[in-house]
């Protein structure tokens, strides 16, 4: 593993890919959504990595989200599946490289069957999918990233998956993020499953637990739950929330509408209930830019 951040103090995350590369003026279309850019013009997906390790970021996530049958279709994925994830890390490696501090690479492992619908995750194809995923993506990652995972069923499969099929990275670090329903008042998961239950499930099976693609008020509620209950434990918890007004699938959320009160200053002052609480990975989701990730860095550097 070439680069591993710290355990002991915070570690900055990156934003939002897909919004960022909207905003770039990037090739973007749904429902290819982020995706698009790698195909058209790779370019830009270097450009935003790069924008965003320039504003301090410490951690850049491959461009992997939209390589899923989901967006491409089954016969795009099937074709060109493989060779656009590990292009994507390909991109992630070489802005890596080129940073002036130490930059790591997380893997994303995405949601296969679209965003925050558990009901739609198919067992039966996922152990399929995730393998090419993780099989694509494994050359020269520095963590791996089971990102937007909505259910106990999907983390399984994921977790399962990236254990079985890594190689070459096979000491790198495991994380598991999960999104919230932000329609209820306890932090639960969209698949209505309870955080408890969640942390007894992934306690001993990853380095750490995320919450990410939700409303940064839903998951200050979790990261203060989860640090209390892993209070003595070595397990690792971090944040990045979504800027979205309201989104209920990812078909939509290439044209959801961002939040208009959350710019740098407003969401930072969420990601500072979140180190306060424990959490020691920070970042953003969809819509969070590199101002927003310049903001945390001058703030944690103060």
């Amino acid at each position: 593993m070439e680069n591993s951040p710290p355990t002991n103090s915070i570690t900055l995350l990156d934003g939002g890919m897909g919004k960022e590369l909207q905003k770039m003026g990037a090739p973007f279309r749904n429902p290819e959504w982020s995706a698009l850019a790698l195909m058209d013009d790779p370019g830009f997906v270097a450009e935003a990595h790069a924008n965003f390790i320039a504003a301090g970021a410490e951690v850049i996530t491959t461009n992997a989200y939209a390589i899923v049958p989901h967006t491409l279709g089954p016969e795009r994925f099937a074709k060109r599946g493989a060779d656009l994830a590990h292009l994507s890390t390909h991109i992630a490696k070489a802005a890596a490289q080129e940073a002036d501090h130490p930059v790591a690479v997380a893997a994303s492992l995405p949601p296969l069957f679209g965003s925050y619908q558990p009901q739609h995750f198919n067992e039966n194809l996922a152990n399929e999918y995730y393998k090419v995923l993780v099989e694509a993506q494994d050359e020269h990652i520095d963590i791996w990233l089971h990102e937007t995972i909505s259910s106990l069923v999907e983390f399984q499969a994921g977790n399962d998956a990236i254990r079985k099929y890594r190689t070459e990275s096979f000491e790198a670090p495991l994380w598991a993020s999960f999104t919230l329903d932000d329609t209820r008042a306890e932090p639960v998961l969209r698949s209505g499953e309870p955080l408890e239950q969640v942390i007894r499930s992934v306690n001993s099976k990853v380095d750490a637990l995320l919450f990410n693609c939700s409303k940064p008020e839903t998951i200050t509620r979790a990261v203060e739950t989860a640090c209390k209950l892993l209070n003595g434990t070595q397990l690792r918890v971090g944040a990045y929330a979504n800027a979205f007004t309201d989104v209920h699938d990812q078909d939509s959320a290439g044209n959801t509408l961002l939040r208009q009160d959350l710019g740098p200053e407003p969401y930072l002052r969420f990601v500072d209930q979140w180190i306060s609480a424990g959490a020691t990975l920070v970042g953003g989701c969809c819509g969070i830019g590199p101002d927003h990730i310049r903001a945390i860095r001058n703030h944690i550097d103060t």
